[in-house]
C-alpha cells in the first residue's frame, strides 16, 4: 500500500514522471555500457585489473566535481542537460574504432569524458529537480530514481552482454548513444521556467568555494556525506573483486551481468520504500542501517557459492543506495537554489571521489591479496562506518533542528 502510494504521488506529477522516464531510458544504456566495457577489456587483455580500470575511468572526473558543478549554477540547467546528452550521443559511436588492445586508449578516453559529462549532469539535475517538484516529494523521487537507475541492472546488463556477445562492444555504445538522444528529448518536455542566473561577484574559483563551505559547515549534511563517501570507498574496493568472484565460481566474465542484475533487483526494492523510510527513520538511521546490511553482504561474498553470491548481490542492492539517497536528498532540501548546483557536485565529489581511490587501490589488491581476506576486511570497514554514523550526534543548531531530512535522529 505504501509502495503503491509512493509511486502514484510521484508519477502524477508531470515533471517527475518525465524525469523518471528519462532516467529509465538513459540508465538502460549506461548500465549496458558499464558491464560491456569491463567484459570488452577482459576479453581483449585477459586482465581483471584492466577490466576494473574501466570503472576508474568513468569515476575519475568526480575529483573535479566542485568545479564542474559550478557550471550548473552559471547557466540555465535544462538547456545544459540537453546539450550534455546530445554531446555524449555524438561521442559514443567513436568506439567502433576499438578492435584490439592497441585501441584501449580510445575506450578509456571516451569513458573518462562520459564520467565528466555525468558529473555536470548530476549537478544540473539536482538543482533542476529541486525547482521542478515540491520539497516533500524529493525523498520519494530520489528513491524512485534509484529504483529506475539501479533497476536497469535487471535487464540492461543481460541485454548488453547478449548484444556484446553477438555484435561486439561498439554495438552497446551505439545503443547507449540512442538512449541519450531520447533522454535529451524528454528533458526538453519538462515544464519549468528558469531565469538566467545572475552574474556573481566572485570568479569561478570563489563560486566553487561557496559550495564547499556551505556543505562542510552544515551540521546535518557533513556527517551524512562523510559516511556516504566512506561507504563508497569500501563498495569500490568490493567492486574490483567482481571478476575474481566470478572466476572463483568457475564462470565466464559475462556471468558478472547476472550478479549486477540481482543487485539491481535489491535497489529497485529499496528505492520504492525510501521516501516513507526517510520520513519514519530520519536520514541518519536510514543510512546507517543500509550501510550495515551492505557490510554483511560484502563479507559473505567470501563464500564460494553461487546461491550465496546471488543473495549477497541482492543484499548489497538493498543496502548501498540508502546512504546515497539520504545524503543527496538532504543536500537538495538544505541548500539555497543559487548554490545547489555546486553544492550537489561537491557532495558528489566527497561521496564518489573515494570510489576512485577505492577502484585504483582495489585493482591492484585483487591481483596481490587473497580474495576471501579482502572481502572480510572490506565488510569490517563498512560495519565500522555504519556504527560511527549510528552513534553520531546531531550538532545543536537551528538548521539541524529544522531539518526535514533528519527529523527523527537515532
Amino acid at each position: 500500500m505504501t509502495t503503491s502510494w509512493t509511486v502514484t504521488r510521484v508519477l502524477r506529477d508531470r515533471n517527475a514522471a518525465l524525469y523518471l522516464t528519462g532516467v529509465v531510458v538513459s540508465g538502460f544504456g549506461t548500465s549496458s555500457l558499464w558491464l560491456a566495457s569491463g567484459v570488452w577489456v577482459k576479453d581483449l587483455t585477459g586482465s581483471n585489473g584492466l577490466a576494473a580500470l574501466c570503472l576508474l575511468a568513468m569515476w575519475a572526473p568526480t575529483l573535479a566535481g566542485p568545479a564542474l558543478g559550478t557550471l550548473a549554477d552559471r547557466v540555465r540547467r535544462r538547456p545544459l542537460l540537453i546539450a550534455v546528452n546530445l554531446g555524449l550521443a555524438a561521442l559514443l559511436p567513436t568506439l567502433f574504432a576499438v578492435d584490439s588492445p592497441d585501441g584501449l586508449w580510445l575506450l578509456f578516453t571516451v569513458l573518462f569524458a562520459y564520467g565528466a559529462a555525468g558529473v555536470v549532469s548530476e549537478a544540473a539535475e539536482s538543482a533542476l529537480l529541486a525547482a521542478a517538484v515540491g520539497p516533500d516529494l524529493l525523498g520519494d523521487l530520489n528513491g524512485l530514481r534509484t529504483s529506475a537507475t539501479e533497476g536497469m541492472k535487471l535487464v540492461a546488463p543481460l541485454t548488453g552482454a547478449g548484444l556484446y556477445a553477438a555484435y561486439g562492444g561498439a554495438s552497446v555504445a551505439l545503443l547507449d548513444a540512442v538512449t541519450f538522444v531520447l533522454a535529451a528529448g524528454l528533458c526538453a518536455l519538462l515544464r519549468i521556467h528558469e531565469e538566467r542566473p545572475r552574474p556573481s561577484a566572485g570568479g569561478w574559483r570563489e563560486q566553487t568555494r561557496e559550495g564547499v563551505r556551505h556543505l562542510w559547515a552544515h551540521p546535518v549534511l557533513r556527517p551524512l556525506v562523510r559516511a556516504a563517501g566512506t561507504t563508497m570507498f569500501f563498495a569500490a574496493l568490493n567492486g574490483t573483486t567482481t571478476y575474481a568472484v566470478v572466476d572463483a565460481l568457475g564462470r565466464s566474465p559475462a556471468y558478472a551481468g547476472v550478479l549486477y542484475a540481482v543487485q539491481g533487483a535489491g535497489s529497485v526494492a529499496v528505492g520504492l520504500v525510501s521516501g516513507p523510510a526517510l520520513r519514519r527513520l530520519g536520514a541518519r538511521r536510514f543510512a546507517a542501517y543500509g550501510i550495515a546490511l551492505t557490510a554483511l553482504a560484502v563479507a559473505a561474498r567470501a563464500v564460494p557459492s553461487e546461491p550465496v553470491a546471488l543473495a549477497c548481490g541482492a543484499a548489497s542492492g538493498l543496502g548501498l543506495p540508502c546512504a546515497l539517497i539520504a545524503a543527496f536528498t538532504a543536500v537538495q532540501r538544505e541548500t539555497p537554489a543559487d548554490l545547489l548546483g555546486r553544492t550537489a557536485a561537491t557532495a558528489s565529489t566527497l561521496v564518489f571521489a573515494p570510489n576512485v581511490i577505492g577502484l585504483t587501490a582495489g585493482a591492484g589488491l585483487v591481483e596481490l591479496v587473497g580474495l576471501r581476506l579482502l572481502l572480510v576486511l572490506y565488510g569490517l570497514g563498512l560495519l565500522t562506518t555504519a556504527a560511527m554514523l549510528a552513534q553520531s550526534r546531531a550538532s545543536a543548531s537551528r538548521t539541524a533542528a529544522r531539518s526535514p531530512s533528519d527529523a527523527n535522529p537515532a
